[in-house]
């Protein structure tokens, strides 16, 4: 399963919803202002510095370059770009998006 998470968690609880239900082995793609949950500043109030431990998390590299984050994520977070978003989906036939 491919869970998607493309806002803020300051601004909506999706992300939270998401690491909840999410299980050990699933992956996790930050897109738009999500990627500011893996910054080692968001990354503790965001929950992922927990979910790396668990699951495979991956930011949209034009995302984070874009807002200014690149070399600010914590570590187990792994960039990808527009080719390996396609990739993501392919490899995980399940997807959701949190909205």
């Amino acid at each position: 399963m491919l869970h998607i998470v493309n806002k803020s968690a300051t601004q909506t609880n999706s992300l939270a919803s998401c690491l909840r239900l999410a299980k050990a082995g699933q992956a996790l793609l930050l897109t738009e202002d999500a990627v500011y949950a893996a910054t080692t500043a968001g990354a503790a109030a965001s929950g992922i510095a927990g979910a790396v431990k668990q699951l495979k998390v991956y930011a949209l590299q034009p995302d984070v370059e874009a807002r200014g984050m690149a070399g600010k994520l914590v570590d187990g977070v792994t960039l990808v770009d527009y080719a390996g978003f396609v990739d993501l989906v392919t490899e995980h036939p399940n997807n959701q998006s949190w909205l």
